[in-house]
């Protein structure tokens, strides 16, 4: 009982972490955002939210488009998109939060739970309680789920 609520707990605050990170993760495209539309320098800063969300091909477009009035005005209004999605709109599907430490710790611990469990289905397919499709399917949910994961 009281490990239960030990885990509770723990999730809990790992969601409270994920959270955070995607607070401070919008607030970062909203500034990059406005630079990129605001931007007092000769050099076109406008691809610099496009570049922090891993958008490479975006970002190119938009810094070549950034000496033109075009790739400013899209950068004004996907910052407004974006301070739209923390006032209450749609949710922000671009940024994934970063995952805290815990998180990457517990990766051998699957990793090696799923190894396992598939070793014990290669030995039940070999003693002939599974059917090579029954394996075959089980084996691609496991892996699915270590994708996924």
């Amino acid at each position: 009982m009281v490990e239960q609520k030990a885990v509770e707990q723990k999730a809990v605050e790992q969601k409270a972490v994920e959270q955070r990170a995607v607070e401070q993760n919008r607030n970062v495209a909203i500034v990059l955002a406005f630079v990129g539309a605001l931007q007092p320098t000769p050099v076109p800063l406008t691809f610099l939210h496009k570049l922090y969300f891993g958008q490479y091909g975006w970002s190119v477009v938009y810094f070549l488009l950034g000496f033109t009035q075009i790739a400013r005005i899209a950068c004004a209004i996907e910052g407004l998109w974006y301070l739209w999605e923390g006032i209450g709109g749609p949710a922000f599907p671009r940024v994934q939060p970063c995952q805290p430490r815990e998180s990457l710790e517990q990766v051998p611990q699957q990793v090696g739970a799923i190894a396992t469990a598939l070793r014990e289905l290669d030995q039940l397919r070999q003693e002939g309680l599974l059917s090579e499709y029954e394996f075959e399917q089980k084996r691609r949910q496991f892996l699915d789920q270590l994708g996924n994961g």
